[in-house]
């Protein structure tokens, strides 16, 4: 997907005023959105579109900017670490992840 933005925070504004109003976080076989206290296993969730974010100054510093949909009508974004995890997802997260 093309990066229609130029900073993850203009991405995650327009996403706002989009409807995606969560915040979720990458746990390691689901998603979550703590303050309402939500988890999504990858088979409720879709991610509508991404977006590829590098550092300024420098180039390791990458992030990726996701808009996520579940099952049962929640919308919010999710922001990670390009290609860094804090845990080992389980292969149905890392392929639910993965970028094509």
């Amino acid at each position: 997907m093309d990066n229609k933005y130029e900073t993850l925070s203009e991405g995650i504004d327009d996403l706002t005023r989009q409807g995606y109003t969560l915040d979720f976080n990458l746990l390691k076989n689901c998603i979550e959105c703590k303050s309402e206290n939500l988890k999504y296993k990858p088979s409720e969730f879709h991610i509508d579109e991404f977006h590829r974010f590098e550092g300024m100054t420098n180039p390791d510093d990458m992030s990726i900017l996701y808009a996520i949909s579940t099952d049962d009508g929640k919308k919010g974004t999710m922001v990670d670490a390009y290609g860094v995890y804090s845990d080992p997802l389980t292969s149905e997260m890392v392929q639910k992840m993965k970028i094509h």
